[in-house]
This record gives C-alpha cells, structure tokens and sequence, in this order.
C-alpha cells in the first residue's frame, strides 16, 4: 500500500523547509511526448477512478454500507499515481510516473 505521508513536503505548512528543485535536466522535446503520454493516461485513470466509485457504491449498496477494502485500495493507488503524473506535468518533480519508475 502507498505510503500516506508521501506528499507531505508539497503541503503549505511544508514547503518552507524544502530545498528547490533542480532545473529539468532532460531535453524539453523528450519531456513534451513523455507529457503528452502522461495526459492520455491522467485522462485513462480519471475514467478508471470513475468507474471504481460507481462500483464502490453499488458494493456498499447491496453489502450493508460496507466498503470493499480492495477497490478502496485501488482507488488511493490511481490517485497516488495520478498526483505524481501532475507532479511531473508541472515540473514539480523530475520524476516520472509509473511505467517509467517503480509502482509504489
């Protein structure tokens, strides 16, 4: 499972005590296709999210309010990845999301 306090440095209360980021170091034109890559899976998993909540709530429906653990799970994870994706869309973080680096 993703760590829950993996984002705490990006947090107002946080940032003072960051040390900046290097400028990009990769070739702007490589970045703009890793970019455009990145857009269509951000769009992919904003359908994914969707469909997992729509799911979530009938589970909850026919289950006496009770929450399925796996697809909460899954829902955190896609949007752990997602927040890293904008992280790098935004030249925030110099690291790319999976499939270029390890799934956390």
């Amino acid at each position: 499972m993703a760590d829950p306090h993996e984002f705490d440095d990006v947090m107002p209360e946080n940032t003072a005590r960051r040390e900046p980021e290097k400028p990009v170091s990769e070739n702007l034109f490589t970045r703009l296709i890793y970019m455009i890559i990145i857009s269509i899976m951000i769009s992919f998993a904003s359908t994914v999210i969707g469909v997992l909540a729509v799911l979530q709530f009938i589970i909850m429906l026919v289950s006496n309010k009770q929450p399925n653990e796996r697809i909460a799970e899954l829902g955190t994870d896609v949007g752990i990845w997602v927040a890293k994706a904008t992280r790098y869309q935004t030249a925030a973080s110099e690291h790319k999301p999976w499939p270029w680096t390890e799934l956390d």
